[in-house]
């Protein structure tokens, strides 16, 4: 299996280049934390997040604070603000549809779990999205782009919603780690992402 970063160390460095990798996808995700405190932003921010750190991988160097603002810039405001408008219309449309499913009215339970398993699909599909190396030019192309992964990868939708299961347990065990949580889903989406294609040296 292709591993993504190079394994050579630099006299005198003492954790190697995976351990700066590591440290990174911290920075990263505090970084995409604090720019998803509008939360609106916080589609872009995971955006950003994910294109920095694929270029990391990619190019096997470190990433900057400076990398990253010029991420979100690149997004644009406008876009920016309809993607997290757009996001949280879709939870809030989801959160209503639970509240009618739990509400006792007949077929109450299967309509819970449609909704239940839409959202996901709908979740899986938009961190996906998120990771299109083109996501900054414009979300709905990101989002056809995603669907087609999807339906040729969907080993990579089950790991997806793997990681935001293992984010949501580490966030459930200690709150505390929410605002690094970010970097690691970001880390996941791309590695999930950058399985599934060529590297540089295939041509």
């Amino acid at each position: 299996m292709r591993s993504f970063v190079s394994e050579r160390r630099e006299p005198g460095e003492l954790f190697g280049p995976r351990f700066s990798l590591f440290a990174d996808m911290l920075a990263v995700g505090l970084a995409a934390a604090v720019a998803s405190l509008p939360l609106v932003t916080a589609p872009t921010a995971l955006a950003a997040a994910c294109a920095v750190l694929r270029r990391a991988i990619r190019e096997d160097r470190p990433v900057t604070l400076g990398e990253y603002v010029a991420e979100l810039r690149a997004h644009g405001l406008l876009r920016c603000l309809l993607a997290g408008v757009t996001a949280f219309a879709a939870l809030a449309l989801v959160v209503l549809d639970l509240t009618l499913a739990g509400a006792g009215l007949p077929g109450a339970r299967p309509m819970s779990w449609a909704v239940t398993a839409l959202a996901a699909a709908g979740l899986v599909l938009a961190l996906r999205a998120a990771a299109d190396p083109e996501a900054a030019r414009g979300w709905r192309p990101a989002l056809r782009r995603a669907v087609t992964r999807s339906v040729a990868d969907p080993a990579g939708c089950v790991l997806v919603a793997a990681a935001v299961g293992l984010c949501a347990v580490f966030l459930w065990m200690l709150p505390l780690l929410a605002p690094l949580l970010p970097g690691p889903l970001a880390f996941a989406i791309t590695a999930v992402e950058l399985r599934i294609e060529p590297s540089s040296d295939e041509g």
